[in-house]
């Protein structure tokens, strides 16, 4: 009942923070300084890719195992014109066991400390993940569905938005 009761309230909620957002509208800036290193990450500069936006913690179990899913689907379709952008939740304090965690994976990896996402609303649950295409409008709204992604669904949604126009 408790669970129903927050995920109605949720919903409710949702609207308010995220209001802009809808699938198939074209998705705001997101920026964001790349952990150790100076290169800054932004949307607007992958028009013409697919981008996967994953929001993650080192303190939340399904993010951390949902990881090396996208790392595998990052490998196998890298190449397709697939950018990824995974944006850790944790307290600048906690940049080292961010940095321990993120060393397993080649896809960037950016602090929420060091990322301007305003326009996707507020993130509010963990993993949250996003879908951009190659036009920039929004595939996959990280606010609605399943928070977490297995590769059958990055298989199902962005595999197809990586064939050549």
């Amino acid at each position: 009942m408790k669970r129903l009761l927050l995920t109605l309230l949720l919903c409710l909620w949702l609207p308010v923070m995220s209001a802009d957002l809808a699938v198939g509208l074209p998705v705001p800036e997101v920026e964001a300084k790349l952990l150790d290193s100076s290169k800054i990450f932004k949307l607007s500069a992958n028009h013409g890719k697919v981008t996967i936006i994953n929001f993650w913690a080192t303190w939340c179990a399904p993010c951390k195992d949902e990881m090396p899913t996208i790392q595998a689907y990052y490998d196998k379709h890298k190449a397709q014109g697939l950018e990824i952008l995974a944006v850790s939740m944790d307290e600048a304090r906690d940049l080292g066991e961010v940095r321990k965690f993120a060393q397993k994976f080649t896809f960037p990896v950016a602090l929420k400390s060091e990322a301007n996402f305003k326009g996707l609303g507020r993130i509010w649950r963990m993993p949250s993940t996003f879908v951009v295409d190659r036009d920039g409008n929004l595939r996959k709204n990280g606010h609605v569905g399943d928070p977490e992604v297995t590769l059958e669904q990055l298989e199902l949604l962005v595999t197809p938005l990586l064939v050549a126009p």
